[in-house]
């Protein structure tokens, strides 16, 4: 059996950096910003996501920002826009080093024996990733090599996704590496990563490092069965222990007795299938199943109950150890998941799940299965998905980093999901779709967690009647009561690139059909989002209630309402809000909001309807980034007295040297078939915007989001063959209010060859615009407009 391949329908675009350090509102937490120390690398201040008191998991790590550290290295970010290094990277902001010598140096808060770290390195030209090695120093002695990789990041296109660089897209970055010391440090050490060649490698990018106590190794349990003592399996990894493991593994279960694993590195080829039995290692820096089948790539190191058709299994435990797989590319058919199958009445307690398709995907029917104390790093999909009928189950204080798609998801396909809870759990960075979201179910729980910077084509919390199978006539839609209390969203939210527009940190979606329920969201924190705090799409949301909220900074509107539907405001205190109007519906009366007691800064009558999506404004330790600031000019964004703020605030944004039309709102003036304006600046050359044929002249329009000096133009074709080369007349104007056009350039035939790439520059004269429009007249090859890609571009080269 293998899970439904996912689904193309809509996931989502851009991020950047920081946030506030805010007080509580009513029972909500207190979020405490990491502070750079004086002379190191002066990133700008953000709220950790690992120390929000009383929420999220509760790790075993101390975690330290590279861009806090010391270094002689070269500090990127803040940086939201998708694509780019900065924007995946904790807190947007990160370290590059590239050349010999450069280093980043932490300085340890508690004793430790291990660490793990976060980087990036590019990746190869053929797309199949480069190994390098980075030296650990401790206290700038005793080097000690560690081996890093790309092989697991750097993936492009559309979904889901490829290995080719000559692709578009790239994203997917980061990966992590871990070492131990081999004795405990004492806190006050200097641990520095720093590189000794750049032959390997030309960069090392370093995003944080995580310092950890690791305890001794757990001894096997009395009675138990021993994979290597009794059973063969080879602890040096060289050879496959799979079916050694499994006949472990079936004793155990024939036995009534534990299984152990004891330290090493293990080979399993496929899946360890598992019922009615503990399987238990020394502890998850010390045990380990890795592997994958060298000829059938679809087969690899897997912990499995048996799938629902062939009964499921029950009573299992897994505990103490990791699955760290070999998975570099996305493959949805393929059942590569660190753990899968069905397992009722089962629980699985620190378990290390890394470099597989997803760290748990369970197939129900199937009840009663715990997730806790666990670690999800560096998935190709999701980090958790309970899909097809999972009921009574729980994900508990665990943490997800960088996961493919949705960090914690139910998808409740044609079978109902009951009673479910994601309580306590720390989910940053997916790199595609949610932090944490349900699509259907009934009386869910998604409380006292912590959500932090979402990528691209999702938010931070989402509830949804969404994804084939989601529907009432099936009893799998959203229903009962929802409750989502106590969380805390942490730059969540972001541009989806399919729609054009911003996602919000909370959204709903009645896509297959209205939410008819009882959607309770209280006692929560949502701050600096990168668009919308809250967000209504796709179809009606009845039945929400808000109450005891607090909004500080949302990049664009507090409440984006773009589908009807029911609310209930109390207690619900907005500020930082980017737009002086903190509303836009333009379904008007079709959403209706009550309001109780205790509300300010988010309402607003009548609400925005601009017809036009403003460009962000993200709020970075109270200093606005990517646009205007707030629009309160006696709520002062920064505190002078404050250290955490920094010294010498970056008042204005980073130099933009990129493509400034990419993911903006555009306009036409018609397009043929499905071909419209929006596919000329999703940042894809293999897609186009074709007008309506026969019908010149044409235009197509680009809002910029504010006024740029624009001095050149790259107009692109598809780079494929099978496009006959083709001269189009066209000219150019601007605008910066969208009713006055004056001209720029003036009309002029492009000539689009595909042997030199199917693009042509047209050089601007620098004139301030925040509206660019291109009036086409004529095409050679086409009665039409065409354009795969309208990119602007300040510089001249």
């Amino acid at each position: 059996m293998t899970s439904t391949p996912r689904r193309q329908l809509l996931r989502r675009s851009i991020s950047a950096s920081l946030s506030l350090a805010l007080a509580a509102v009513g029972t909500a937490a207190a979020v405490v910003l990491s502070s750079a120390p004086a002379a190191q690398a002066a990133g700008v201040p953000a709220p950790s996501p690992v120390a929000v008191p009383g929420r999220g998991a509760t790790v075993p790590f101390k975690e330290q920002e590279a861009e806090y550290a010391a270094t002689n290295g070269t500090l990127i970010g803040p940086n939201r826009l998708y694509g780019t290094l900065p924007s995946e990277a904790s807190g947007r902001q990160a370290v590059t080093l590239d050349a010999v010598g450069e280093y980043v140096e932490f300085t340890l808060t508690a004793p430790a024996n291990a660490m793990s770290f976060r980087y990036s390195l590019p990746d190869s030209a053929a797309g199949s990733g480069r190994d390098a090695s980075i030296n650990v120093l401790v206290n700038g002695a005793s080097p000690k090599s560690v081996p890093v990789t790309s092989k697991y990041g750097w993936y492009y296109g559309g979904y889901p996704f490829n290995n080719n660089p000559g692709d578009t897209n790239p994203h997917h970055f980061y990966d992590e590496a871990r070492t131990m010391f081999g004795s405990t440090l004492a806190a006050g050490t200097k641990v520095r990563l720093q590189v000794s060649s750049t032959s390997a490698s030309p960069s090392f990018t370093i995003d944080l490092a995580d310092f950890e106590q690791v305890a001794a190794p757990t001894a096997k349990p009395s009675g138990a069965l021993d994979v290597v003592s009794d059973f063969g399996a080879d602890p040096t990894g060289a050879a496959d222990s799979t079916a050694k493991i499994q006949a472990a593994v079936d004793a155990g279960k024939a036995q009534g007795k534990e299984v152990y694993i004891p330290q090493g590195t293990f080979q399993v080829r496929d899946h360890i299938v598992v019922d009615k039995v503990t399987l238990r290692g020394a502890g998850p820096w010390y045990s380990v199943l890795t592997g994958r089948d060298p000829v059938n790539r679809s087969k690899a190191v897997g912990v499995y109950g048996k799938y629902a058709r062939d009964g499921g299994s029950s009573n299992v435990t897994l505990k103490d150890f990791a699955i760290i797989g070999d998975i570099q590319e996305r493959v949805d058919d393929d059942q590569v998941n660190a753990i899968g199958g069905a397992l009722s009445n089962s629980t699985v307690d620190n378990i290390w799940m890394q470099h597989t398709k997803c760290g748990a995907w369970m197939d129900g029917p199937m009840d009663n299965l715990t997730i806790k104390n666990s670690r999800i790093l560096d998935q190709t999909a999701d980090g958790v998905n309970f899909h097809y009928g999972v009921t009574n189950s729980t994900v508990t204080n665990t943490f997800v980093r960088n996961s493919g798609d949705d960090g914690l998801a139910m998808w409740a396909e044609n079978v109902p999901n009951v009673k479910n809870k994601f309580t306590f759990n720390t989910v940053v960075l997916p790199i595609l779709a949610n932090n944490i979201v349900t699509y259907g179910g009934k009386d869910i729980t998604i409380s006292d967690n912590v959500m932090s910077d979402t990528i691209t084509n999702g938010g931070g919390l989402h509830i949804a009647n969404r994804y084939p199978g989601v529907n009432s006539g099936q009893g799998t839609a959203v229903s009962g009561t929802t409750t989502a209390a106590r969380n805390t969203l942490i730059r969540t939210g972001n541009n989806d690139y399919n729609w054009q527009f911003g996602v919000g940190a909370i959204w709903f979606s009645g896509l297959n059909e209205p939410i008819n329920a009882t959607v309770n969201i209280s006692d929560t924190e949502i701050l600096d989002s990168s668009y919308a705090a809250i967000h209504l799409i796709e179809g009606a949301t009845n039945g929400l209630h808000f109450n005891n909220i607090k909004i500080d900074g949302a990049g664009t509107y507090a409440l984006q309402i773009q589908s009807p539907g029911t609310a209930t405001f109390t207690n619900v205190v907005a500020t930082h809000i980017a737009q002086s109007n903190p509303i836009h519906n333009c379904v008007g009366s079709g959403f209706q909001i009550t309001r109780g007691a205790g509300n300010s800064g988010w309402y607003s009558d009548p609400p925005a309807c601009t017809g036009n999506w403003p460009a962000p404004v993200w709020t970075n330790g109270g200093v606005p980034q990517g646009g205007t600031g707030p629009t309160d000019p006696t709520d002062p964004p920064t505190d002078p007295t404050d250290p955490t703020d920094p010294t010498d605030p970056p008042t204005d944004p980073p130099a933009e040297t990129g493509n400034l039309a990419r993911g903006h709102s555009v306009t036409e003036s018609g397009h043929a078939d499905v071909y419209g304006a929006s596919r000329a600046v999703d940042g894809d050359a293999n897609t186009y915007w074709e007008s309506t044929n026969n019908a010149f002249p044409q235009t197509i329009t680009v809002d910029l989001g504010a006024a740029k000096a624009v001095k050149r133009l790259v107009l692109k074709l598809p780079p494929a063959a099978a496009w006959a080369t083709r001269t189009q007349t066209l000219g150019v104007s601007g605008s910066t209010d969208n009713n006055t056009f004056n001209s720029l350039k003036g009309s002029a035939g492009y000539t689009f060859d595909p042997s030199s790439g199917n693009k042509a520059t047209v050089t601007l004269p620098g004139t301030s615009a925040r509206y660019l429009r291109l009036t086409f007249t004529g095409n050679t090859g086409w009665p039409a407009a065409q354009l795969s890609e309208l990119e602007a571009y300040t510089t001249t080269d």
